[in-house]
């Protein structure tokens, strides 16, 4: 088997690539990376000493895209995936259409020439931002948990694939969700299979965090390097919650999925650690309390327009088509971060 990662020299192109590796035999992986992300270039000798080919390029140019081997999968797990994107000041609109969007739409021209499956990495941004905002929600110890009245597509499990994504979404997730729709459009219209996995939080050792994305493995770095901490909208009590997942954890659904050419599952699925991994900032808090000490966090009840108090994906969907199961527990995941945070005290310095 042939598998192109896109971002591959990222935290979740780069774990699929040596965890694949690790798990199966008969595959050849080879990635594309523009090494944009500040980090990413720590990836690229370790994934090369594996026998990984990993081209310099921008999935933005069809040029760059044209000139890659054929492939059996592409992973598309390249994008700019913060929700502040084109609206920080640090990116503009167009860059991250351009990105997120456009560099989709030169995949699927791949794909179509080379008959490949494509697995878009999708986010649980593309869910209506007012609708998830009107989701009853009551405090419960130190975390924000649904009422007892719930909306249509919402449970104590989490949310499911057939909830609002009626704009706002953010500019961020209207690109993601814009990319799902042109993917399963080529799908139909060229014969070849695509797969929207939308992911909650991927966090774990080794990931470039920042504030506006990547939050479990910031908060832990953060905490660790006692750098300054914030509590931010909500009455500033850190209630919000997000549940998290190991990217590894992905690998035994995008195999099955690369194999699979029927025509009988649903091509959207949520990829989450679910309800069981959900974690408040204020929890996150005590866990890095208990490992690292004491330390101060400010609480600041300033509401800002993309910010949501509690997301938790039910994956119920995927576990009943792919048999699948996040397998990485939360408390798992979090000792990674907290070792590579140990060993590595420059990282988020590093990162930002």
């Amino acid at each position: 088997m042939r598998i192109l990662i896109t971002g591959i020299c990222g935290f979740v192109g780069s774990t699929i690539a040596r965890t694949w590796l690790d798990h199966f035999e008969g595959v050849r992986i080879s990635g594309i990376d523009w090494l944009g992300r500040r980090g990413s270039e720590s990836n690229l000798a370790d994934l090369k000493g594996k026998g990984i080919q990993v081209v310099h390029g921008d999935i933005r140019a069809a040029s760059d895209v044209e000139m890659l081997a054929a492939a059996d999968l592409v992973i598309d797990a390249a994008a700019n995936p913060s929700v502040l994107a084109g609206v920080d000041g640090q990116t503009s609109a167009r860059q991250l259409v351009e990105h997120n969007l456009g560099g989709t739409v030169n995949l699927l021209e791949f794909c179509r020439r080379h008959d490949a499956a494509f697995s878009l990495l999708s986010t649980s941004r593309v869910y209506s931002i007012p609708a998830l905002r009107e989701i009853p929600l009551q405090v419960a110890k130190e975390r924000f948990v649904p009422g007892d009245v719930l909306p249509e597509h919402v449970s104590s499990a989490g949310i499911s694939e057939n909830f609002s994504t009626t704009a706002p979404v953010s500019l961020y997730g209207a690109t993601k969700l814009a990319s799902e729709a042109i993917a399963l459009e080529y799908a139909h219209s060229f014969g070849f299979p695509a797969w929207i996995n939308r992911c909650g939080v991927m966090a774990g050792g080794g990931q470039f965090p920042r504030p506006d994305q990547g939050i479990f493995a910031f908060w832990i770095h953060a905490w660790a390097a006692r750098k300054p901490l914030k509590y931010l909208g909500f009455g500033g009590h850190g209630h919000q919650v997000r549940d998290c997942l190991h990217p590894r954890d992905l690998i035994p659904l995008l195999h099955a999925q690369a194999d699979y050419r029927g025509g009988d599952k649903n091509p959207i699925q949520n990829l989450a650690g679910g309800i069981a991994s959900a974690r408040s900032l204020r929890e996150l808090s005590s866990w890095c309390e208990d490992r690292f000490g004491a330390h101060s966090v400010t609480e600041d009840g300033s509401d800002r327009a993309f910010d949501l108090p509690w997301v938790v994906l039910d994956h119920a969907r995927a576990s009943k088509q792919w048999e699948w199961q996040p397998q990485t527990s939360t408390s798992d995941i979090l000792d990674e971060i907290a070792g590579h945070a140990e060993e590595n005290p420059g990282w988020l310095a590093r990162s930002l």
